[in-house]
């Protein structure tokens, strides 16, 4: 863990002479390229539910939860292409999602529940990755928790304290590379170890629940179709990727997104067979523990007899993507917190002060992330429960990127009543009936009360001009052309 952070540290160090002002600590002088883009998207998005998440929901539901963890992680990602094409060819010289929804309803109610929003889904980002860590080091090492976290919470803040968004892209560079290369070799060892795949397949068909039906309805209504939709939710409407899509060069936007949806594919199927290998080798969830079906992939690892070393890398991959998913998150927020709150409070703070302030919003990120994963919360069930929630935001903000009949009004009053109304219904067990609610009402409510205005957002009313946080010295970053969008 230290290893790894004095790592991440000495790149911090030395991408510390490219962050000049808050602008540059915030959005990295939109200049990243196209390498850079991709393996930032991926990182970012390769939470520990990436590497964990997939093997829990391999060993509860077979092949089918694999199937539904696995393929709407990729689109998700892929389908953001749009929405970045859209917003960055209207409002190039933007920052964040919730200036967008700012300029676009000129309401300070939607702004706001913009705002909560985001900060509530990037602090969700912190502290589920940051329970990944205590995870990984409890099932293997049986560390404690408050040390684990404590260790995670200083390492992270520290690098990410120095160098902002670029030291969020380049070290998740180097994240990528040790998320993709890696696992693919521990699990042929894992496979191998136990008498291979043919065996793995021959055992688990004798599990209860069809662990070998690749569409079995109870994976869908009990955890596929919420969450695909709240993966979704969460790239659209997620600073993290709203920041790299402000950030990378208008001309990679398209190859970027769609070569991170494709390149992340091989990450949670390799990682999710460990899951399939422990439902063959009769592992219970009394096995693991106070860490659920989210700790079975630590525990086939760690109780195999694999060679130390294959332990330490897997764990090396763990940490690799719960820190570059927190770092991502960090950056983030402190984008939120430097253009949204305080730029809007005091707009003529000086830019030390604001870079001061900008920074400090990491540290208070990660206290806040480590109280909550203290307070012993379930894995899966914050998982599930997150992607839930975020799912809400999907027709509100789509229709408020490409339709211009949509209003302030029904933007807020979809998020709130569909909330309202599928959140009890998932908390009551009704897990399909819930999603299907809580987008229907979200749909009927946003497009409804937008018809009773008469309201027309011209699109091109949107701020064109240099970003309010932008040295007029800078290059000036060219618009998409016809061609490109």
């Amino acid at each position: 863990m230290l290893g790894l952070g004095a790592f991440m540290l000495i790149i911090a160090g030395l991408v510390r002479t490219m962050v000049k002002s808050t602008h540059d600590f915030i959005i990295a002088g939109r200049r990243i390229g196209l390498g850079f883009g991709v393996g930032s998207v991926i990182a970012v998005w390769t939470w520990s539910m990436a590497v964990m998440m997939s093997s829990a929901q391999a060993y509860t539901w077979g092949t089918s939860g694999l199937l539904w963890f696995i393929v709407p992680n990729g689109l998700a990602v892929i389908a953001m292409v749009p929405f970045a094409l859209k917003l960055r060819s209207k409002m190039p010289k933007g920052y964040t999602i919730v200036e967008f929804i700012r300029a676009r309803f000129a309401s300070r109610t939607a702004t706001t529940v913009m705002l909560g929003a985001m900060i509530f889904g990037g602090l969700c980002e912190v502290f589920i990755n940051l329970y990944g860590v205590v995870l990984v080091m409890g099932v293997i090492f049986h560390l404690n928790a408050t040390t684990v976290l404590l260790v995670t919470v200083a390492v992270i803040t520290v690098y990410s304290y120095f160098g902002g968004l670029w030291t969020s892209v380049i070290t998740a560079t180097f994240t990528t590379l040790m998320i993709t290369v890696p696992p693919a070799i521990i699990v042929l060892y894992v496979l191998a170890k136990v008498g291979g795949p043919s065996w793995v397949f021959t055992q688990i068909k004798a599990v209860p629940g069809h662990h070998t039906q690749l569409f079995l309805p109870a994976a869908a209504s009990g955890f596929g179709i919420s969450l695909a939709l709240g993966l979704l939710a969460s790239t659209m409407a997620d600073q993290t990727f709203w920041q790299k899509a402000w950030a990378i060069r208008p001309a990679n936007l398209t190859r970027t997104f769609l070569w991170a949806g494709l390149w992340f594919y091989p990450i949670p199927l390799t990682l999710g067979l460990l899951g399939l290998v422990g439902s063959a080798k009769g592992i219970t969830v009394a096995d693991l523990g106070n860490y659920g079906a989210g700790g079975i992939g630590p525990y086939v690892i760690s109780h195999l007899g694999l060679p130390v070393v294959l332990i330490a890398a897997y764990v090396l991959i763990i940490c690799n993507a719960c820190y570059s998913s927190i770092d991502g998150a960090f950056s983030a927020l402190s984008s939120i917190v430097a253009v949204d709150v305080i730029k809007r409070l005091k707009p003529a703070i000086p830019e030390k002060r604001l870079m001061v302030i900008t920074k400090a919003s990491i540290l208070v990120a990660g206290v806040i992330g480590a109280i909550v994963v203290s307070s012993g919360i379930d894995y899966v069930n914050l998982v599930n429960l997150v992607f839930f929630i975020k799912a809400v935001l999907i027709f509100p903000l789509g229709l408020a990127i490409f339709w211009p009949r949509m209003t302030g009004r029904a933007f807020v009053a979809s998020i709130g009543l569909g909330v309202a109304v599928g959140l009890p219904l998932r908390q009551s067990g009704f897990s399909l009936l819930s999603i299907v609610a809580l987008e229907g009402v979200s749909l009927v409510v946003a497009v409804g009360v937008s018809l009773l205005s008469s309201e027309r957002f011209d699109f091109s009313t949107l701020d064109r001009g240099t970003g309010e946080l932008e040295e007029t010295t800078d290059v000036p970053v060219p618009l998409l052309t016809t061609q490109e969008s």
